[in-house]
């Protein structure tokens, strides 16, 4: 290793750095026959695709080099070749508008290596694949020692023993622990490489970052602002005494530009009060005739005040059965379902209640969310179905009494968050409700949570609301830091999953 380090450098390349390149490649690879660019190849990369060509500089002497195209992955065949994807080198398959950077050649000079040169290298390639909107980054990786276990071992037991640390490969190991996952041998890849047996592996990177290019004039946002609504119980002359305190609310924190206003479970509760005098099976199916109107009115609302409103949830029949469910209602104008799929023994034995069936995420122009009611949020294998299916926030909607029920679903909806890598907000009821029969006292802390990690606060809580008081909660969630979470997080709750011993999947529930 070099001593005595003034300074390194990331330059592009020119065609007066040829000579050094061509010197470089040639002690690099020594034992391939002419393993060096000609100064034409050279100028036609840096012709074609300038950002695509770094030379690492030490002390002002090149000390490795990077060189890329970026191509339409998709026209090429999944098992081609080095000649193939640089057009017979002649890198006529650089297209500015492709979907791949395409990695041509890296290398360090033997004497610079150990100070994590070729770390730069690769951090250049993704930020430029990131700044370029790119699908990612694709590349066929050289096995160099392979020649020494071929006769035992085929390559893909050769590349899983250097995956586990038994076979040490200098090459491949270095790009696995830049990020670089291995997707698929590539047979004759590249002609005269006899340490490889001209074997390759097809090394892949994901950006996190990527954006389909959309037909739509609307841009999916990625900091999204939460408007959670604690709501307090009081007795109301009517609905429309009850909508225009849901409009409030709804007024007050669009005023902040929220994109999300999130209701209570049974937020509608006190309109039962005239129906006291009824049993309460018979009192919360009164209340559930009320449900269409409301559900019309938020809609009304989400559109007039460009927000989107979760409903919290209420009682709707369906025939003669009776379901806990929610709405949301979408600025566009768009209302989606979704139902309590487990209901409490006192919603069961009370009100008759029965769980619903359907479990989805929701798109929105916030990306994919879901919602799971109260009790839900205690079963964690919904929340885990949901993030199979990209949900970034989950929203829990609840009711609770005593403190300890309280507790349940805060403490439930903290794990979720911590092992789906989301963001989950809770909102609940405060107050009491003298004159409804089983509604009688409330306990809420609105909150909302997020994984533990460096990104995010410490003890996972990104807001709260003060317990048992009526108030807004507003609070800011950046979709971008999930995605870095789930690719460099220090633990990665999702990708680590051991899917080769257990399994998890829905199954399409019947009606009763």
């Amino acid at each position: 290793m070099i001593e005595n380090i003034e300074n390194i450098e990331l330059q592009y390349l020119t065609l007066d750095d040829y000579s050094d390149l061509k010197h470089a490649m040639i002690e690099v690879y020594s034992n391939i026959p002419n393993a060096y660019w000609k100064e034409t190849h050279i100028k036609a990369l840096i012709d074609k695709f300038p950002e695509g060509q770094v030379v690492i500089k030490v002390n002002n002497e090149l000390a490795g080099c990077a060189l890329s195209i970026v191509v339409n992955y998709q026209d090429f065949d999944e098992h081609h070749t080095y000649r193939e994807i640089t057009g017979n080198y002649t890198f006529n398959t650089h297209d500015n508008n492709g979907s791949v950077l395409y990695g041509i050649d890296v290398f360090i000079k033997p004497e610079y290596r150990g100070l994590r040169l070729g770390r730069r290298l690769y951090d250049y390639r993704k930020e430029l694949a990131e700044r370029l909107n790119l699908r990612g980054i694709a590349f066929g990786g050289r096995i160099p020692n392979y020649h020494k276990h071929a006769q035992e071992l085929s390559p893909k037991e050769y590349i899983e023993k250097v995956k586990r640390k038994e076979i040490h490969d200098p090459v491949l190991n270095f790009q696995m622990s830049n990020d670089f996952h291995p997707s698929k041998v590539l047979k004759g890849y590249l002609q005269g490489d006899e340490a490889s047996n001209e074997y390759a592996v097809l090394l892949e990177w994901d950006n996190i970052y990527y954006e389909k290019p959309s037909v739509k004039a609307a841009t999916q946002k990625k900091i999204i602002r939460l408007g959670l609504i604690q709501w307090q119980m009081r007795l109301y002359k009517d609905l429309t005494e009850l909508m225009q305190q849901a409009e409030y609310f709804i007024d007050a924190v669009s005023a902040y530009r929220s994109d999300f206003a999130l209701f209570p479970e049974f937020f509608n509760a006190p309109l039962m009060a005239d129906d006291n005098h009824l049993p309460e099976s018979e009192a919360i199916r009164e209340l559930a005739k009320y449900t269409p109107q409301i559900v019309q009115k938020f809609s009304e609302l989400a559109i007039s005040y460009n927000i989107n409103v979760i409903t919290g949830s209420m009682p709707e029949l369906r025939g003669e059965l009776l379901y806990n469910v929610g709405y949301i209602c979408k600025r566009d104008g768009t209302t989606e379902r979704y139902e309590k799929l487990h209901v409490t023994p006192d919603e069961a034995k009370v009100w008759g209640m029965q769980g619903g069936n359907e479990l989805r995420t929701f798109d929105t122009d916030c990306g994919k969310i879901g919602v799971l009611i109260c009790y839900d949020s205690e079963f964690p294998e919904l929340s885990r179905l949901l993030a199979d299916e990209g949900m970034d926030i989950l929203f829990i909607p609840f009711l609770t009494d005593t403190q300890n029920g309280y507790s349940r679903v805060r403490h439930c909806a903290q794990a979720r968050a911590i092992e789906n890598e989301c963001y989950v907000a809770i909102a609940g009821s405060v107050g009491n409700l003298p004159k409804v029969h089983n509604m009688d006292i409330q306990f809420a802390q609105s909150m909302v949570f997020t994984p533990c990690d460096f990104s995010f606060p410490a003890n996972g809580i990104k807001a709260e609301a003060t317990t048992n008081t009526e108030m807004i909660l507003i609070a800011d969630v950046d979709i971008d830091l999930l995605r870095e979470l789930n690719q460099f997080g220090s633990v990665r709750n999702l990708r680590d999953r051991r899917k080769d011993i257990f399994s998890l999947t829905k199954t399409t529930a019947k009606r009763t």
